[in-house]
């Protein structure tokens, strides 16, 4: 089958054209685009880009004309270097013409008071974009990238360069750009003038660096206490992680379902269940307490709260992420490595530690990144167990919706947690160097996984069963809440918190959606559902392109597709705000914002699985498949992601559940329209309704899980050719 060299070339072209006469070119309030439809060839604001251009006074949107007109003039040139310096030069005057038009001119005529007072007043103004400008920019920044790919960039693969491109400025619009702006603060003094002065004195105070703890005094800066949990917590849930990970691929195959289930049942919680379940456990009047003060006569305190609570509540929040990356790497390592140890006479342990664990090596660096990265960004458990334990997160919280309102140092913080997460990036970057991890390779392995030495086998089961025996726990307390009266007072049993949640009546016109949490678990399974496919696949094509790709500003690209994780969640729905409430992105108040923020917040899961899953497989599989000359695509999608299997399941299931269950990143983005879930329970928590809270909880627990079971059946497991181990009998 002959490919045409220009097809992709032209089909962009006509997206552009199409773009500017079919689809409305703004954005109408309270009007969608396929409403707005009809309006596409009348005189009001529904109409297309061509007679925006013409009648209603916006001739800078010519300027996309423009550059379409340029690139079909390369378009009909032989592929080349002649032919991509016309689509570089089209793409770049038509998305830069439009992106600069569209930040300068807003609702009200200029947006940069500089033109304003250069230019004067201007008369017509521009709203938000709509479908038809989206369309035809989309199609620039591909004809634009496509001419870098023609001029010998990306090796001339138009499909590598416009998955560089067009991945970028997705990251530069929806991550530097707002979190530019919420950082910007930090360097403007409280009369809005430009100083580096500020930045400084806001930085550099004892409140962030104090090291009180450590000469005597009452308590350390608040950077070194998020640093301290942050280390203890990523190397906490890397070790058992990679523990449950083991047990669950090496271990007894009895253990397998169970555990699976158990240790991602932290993970498709709202963080402020288990909270509320380690108080009710270790809290002033928790059970340990009682128990303590009845059986040792030691008064109840609060020691728990502080750094032990917020370590536990961390640890069984971001375990199981880090057992889902581990449990991909591990399934990754080819047998036959290990057969071949035992068969130059090295016993199981032997084996084990200098084969099996140094190729745990990607993963367990990449597991101790996202832990890291999770645990400084982390807002719900400091709040909830943190006393007078301080952290960055909650500082900048505080500093944004406490009585101070200090924006400059709320912003100041968080340049503190950008640089240590770009501290532990370029760490883990070192300590993997350029070693080579690959273990599944395009020959055929049908070795068997070798069984765990036993003394290995005896400290995991030591370990993860009480740990896992901790969390039933947790978890009987957290849950008993929605079924009794009232928590402390009345333990009667009873549903009366689930019928005012989610109950059902017929009505007049047929079935009544009652409940009071309807329409917010409708909205939020709907959102949910829309963004976890989109960001699984951007995470697994950034993991690719980095893996599998070399060009200019790779490690650049790498970090901003991790600095969402950098930032803590209530910092990232304040950016959104600020970035996305005037033109040319008008998007405060709908769903679509709060389906990027899911998108970007949950990014960098998607992109750590993949990266450690691509370190496993041999580049030769791609180049047989290019060599039999299939497309980059056609290997990608043929080849390479049915050998991605966990790291998609891991992705898929990480962005939804995170989407259903997150709180910080969002609290400042819904609406009465776009109600979320989390909300809701926030707002019965508020009212005292705790019942109502913990049944809502209960249900998403078991929705989220069922969701798990489908992704899992949908996905499948990844199939590597090797033989099933045949059961022996124990002497």
């Amino acid at each position: 089958m002959t490919r045409k060299p220009n097809g992709a070339v032209w089909s962009c072209i006509a997206a552009g054209f199409l773009a500017y006469l079919l689809l409305p070119w703004y954005a109408i309030q309270d009007t969608s685009w396929y409403q707005a439809l009809p309006q596409v060839f009348g005189e009001g604001d529904a109409a297309n880009g061509l007679l925006q251009a013409l009648r209603q006074g916006r001739p800078w949107l010519f300027v996309g004309l423009a550059g379409l007109v340029l690139c079909t003039f390369g378009a009909l040139l032989r592929p080349g270097r002649g032919q991509g310096r016309w689509l570089l030069a089209g793409g770049l005057v038509g998305a830069l013409g439009l992106a600069i038009a569209g930040f300068t001119i807003g609702a009200r005529g200029w947006s940069v008071a500089a033109l304003n007072t250069a230019f004067g007043d201007l008369s017509v103004n521009q709203f938000g974009i709509g479908a038809g400008g989206f369309v035809a920019l989309t199609a620039l920044i591909l004809l634009a990238a496509f001419g870098l790919a023609r001029l010998g960039f990306f090796r001339g693969d138009l499909f590598v360069s416009g998955a560089v491109i067009g991945c970028a400025v997705l990251m530069l619009l929806f991550i530097a750009y707002p979190v530019s702006k919420a950082l910007a603060g930090a360097f403007f003094n409280e009369d809005g003038q430009w100083s580096l002065g500020a930045f400084a004195d806001r930085v550099f105070t004892a409140r962030i660096w104090g090291v009180g703890c450590v000469t005597g005094g009452a308590a350390c800066g608040v950077a070194w206490n998020t640093l301290v949990l942050a280390l203890l917590t990523a190397a906490g849930t890397t070790f058992l992680g990679t523990l449950m990970a083991l047990m669950a691929e090496r271990g007894s195959k009895r253990w397998q379902g169970p555990l699976r289930v158990i240790a991602l049942l932290p993970i498709i919680t709202p963080p402020f269940v288990v909270g509320l379940g380690l108080i009710l456990l270790f809290g002033r009047a928790g059970v340990v307490n009682q128990a303590l003060e009845a059986w040792f006569a030691l008064p109840p305190t609060r020691w728990f709260y502080g750094l032990p609570g917020i370590l536990t509540a961390q640890l069984f929040a971001f375990t199981p992420i880090a057992f889902m990356i581990m449990r991909g790497v591990v399934q990754g390592i080819a047998p036959s490595l290990e057969e071949a140890a035992q068969m130059l006479r090295a016993d199981r342990r032997r084996a084990f530690f200098t084969v099996t664990l140094p190729l745990l090596k990607p993963g367990l660096a990449n597991a101790f990144l996202v832990g890291f990265i999770e645990s400084i960004a982390d807002f719900g458990n400091p709040v909830v167990v943190g006393g007078q334990y301080s952290v960055l997160s909650t500082d900048i919280f505080f500093a944004i919706v406490g009585a101070q309102y200090d924006q400059g140092r709320a912003a100041s913080l968080a340049w503190v947690l950008t640089l240590f997460a770009l501290a532990v990036f370029a760490l883990q970057r070192g300590v993997l160097g350029k070693q080579n991890y690959t273990t599944v390779s395009g020959k055929g392995d049908a070795g068997i996984p070798m069984p765990l030495p036993d003394g290995v086998r005896r400290t995991i089961y030591a370990i993860a069963f009480p740990w896992i025996l901790f969390t039933v726990v947790v978890y009987l307390f957290a849950f008993a809440g929605g079924f009794v009266q009232t928590w402390g007072r009345d333990y009667t049993l009873t549903l009366n918190h689930f019928k005012t949640a989610f109950s059902l009546e017929w009505g007049q016109f047929g079935l009544v959606w009652a409940g009071t949490a309807w329409n917010s678990l409708w909205t939020t399974l709907k959102l949910a559902g829309i963004s976890a496919p989109i960001t699984a696949a951007i995470g697994l094509l950034i993991a690719w392109l980095l893996a599998r790709n070399e060009f200019k500003g790779q490690g650049a690209f790498e970090f901003a597709a991790l600095l969402a994780f950098a930032i803590p969640g209530t910092v990232l729905g304040v950016s959104y705000i600020l970035a996305f409430n005037v033109p040319p992105l008008e998007l405060t108040g709908t769903g679509l914002i709060i389906i990027l923020c899911f998108m970007f917040r949950n990014l960098p899961v998607g992109v750590r699985a993949g990266t450690a899953a691509f370190k496993q497989l041999d580049r030769s599989l791609d180049e047989a498949s290019l060599m039999l000359r299939a497309s980059t695509a056609q290997t990608l999608f043929r080849v390479v992601l049915p050998l991605l299997k966990p790291a998609l399941v891991a992705a898929l299931v990480y962005s939804f559940v995170r989407a259903m269950t997150t709180v910080s990143a969002v609290i400042f983005l819904v609406t009465a329209e776009n109600e979320l879930a989390t909300t809701y329970i926030i707002g019965r928590v508020g009212n005292g309704d705790y019942g109502v809270a913990l049944a809502y909880c209960t249900v998403l627990i078991v929705l989220m899980s069922a969701a798990i079971a489908l992704i899992q059946l949908l996905v499948g497991e990844r199939k590597l050719g090797r033989r099933k181990a045949v059961a022996v009998a124990a002497h």
